[in-house]
């Protein structure tokens, strides 16, 4: 008698959302060859062709339309969720373990529970100047001599990081990211995968990771992304997708790291802007105006 015929591996489709860095884009393509398991659906979500590199990965779908990373994911997601089993999503300046694609397939069938993982952030330069693109590759690519990560979850979460995270696309079901969130989208990954929990677990692996080199271009200016400091934890934590206590200390995480920098900010930060931001948005929370989406009439 025949034995039993293997297991057809998941449809994975991977999703990058970029906005004003087509040479992050280029160096993202270039890596992408590397990986041990290449994505069955690459989908490239960009403003418009302006966004884009001169050379794009081989079988690269582009789809375009109003920016802001929501809705630049939303608008990727409804090109796969009937097609593919498993979504990645990885930021366009994010230089992934060559065998992350292959460990996001390896947790999700080892784990049936497990509806939404962020992988291993080796380095990541958001807080600091940003981490150049050669030092990024040293750091991953002496991570990935010592072979894939380890599949067990590390911790369960309560969101993820989405400059690398993945999710089962049958448990994202009709679930979108909040297009009420705009531009950067401060948070947005975190409420996504809050909404999710009800199906199943949030986990932190190292079954797949890399270096988020942080690049500056193309970030929220400093007054939009301070109001969002303020706005965008208050909204999620009324919607029910992150914890009071949460968000009130991110707020006065943020509120505290302006005030104490705002005299000698970062070359890189415009922490006088982001004072002003957290500020306005205190004000508007206290008088019943604060809404997200001010920061688009800012």
């Amino acid at each position: 008698m025949p034995g039993p015929r293997p297991m057809k591996p998941p449809r994975l489709a991977l999703i990058v959302a970029s906005r004003g860095r087509p040479d992050c884009l280029a160096r993202f393509a270039e890596r992408l060859g590397l990986q041990t398991r290449q994505p069955d659906r690459l989908i490239l979500s960009v403003a418009g062709p302006e966004d884009l590199p001169a050379t794009l990965p081989a079988g690269a779908e582009i789809v375009t339309g109003t920016a802001g990373l929501a809705a630049q994911r939303n608008r990727a997601l409804e090109r796969v969720l009937d097609d593919c089993e498993l979504v990645a999503f990885f930021d366009d300046d994010f230089v992934a373990s060559c065998h992350a694609l292959e460990g996001i397939q390896r947790i999700f069938l080892a784990w049936p529970d497990v509806v939404g993982a962020t992988g291993r952030v080796i380095a990541d330069g958001v807080s600091t100047s940003g981490i150049p693109l050669a030092e990024a590759e040293h750091l991953v690519d002496a991570a990935d001599a010592a072979g894939p990560g380890d599949l067990r979850p590390r911790a369960n979460l309560d969101g993820l990081y989405g400059c690398n995270m993945a999710f089962r696309a049958g448990a994202i079901g009709a679930t979108r990211f909040d297009e009420r969130l705009p531009l950067y989208g401060w948070q947005e990954d975190v409420d996504f995968a809050a909404r999710l929990l009800p199906r199943g677990r949030l986990v932190l692996t190292h079954a797949f990771g890399g270096v988020h080199c942080g690049v500056k271009t193309g970030r929220t200016p400093g007054l939009r992304l301070g109001y969002s400091q303020v706005a965008n934890p208050v909204y999620l934590a009324r919607k029910g997708t992150m914890r009071p206590l949460r968000s009130a200390r991110l707020i006065a995480k943020n509120l505290i790291a302006n005030h104490l920098r705002a005299l000698s900010p970062e070359p890189w930060v415009d922490r006088r802007g982001r004072l002003r931001g957290n500020w306005l948005g205190l004000a508007h929370a206290l008088s019943g105006q604060l809404d997200p989406e001010h920061v688009l009439r800012l």
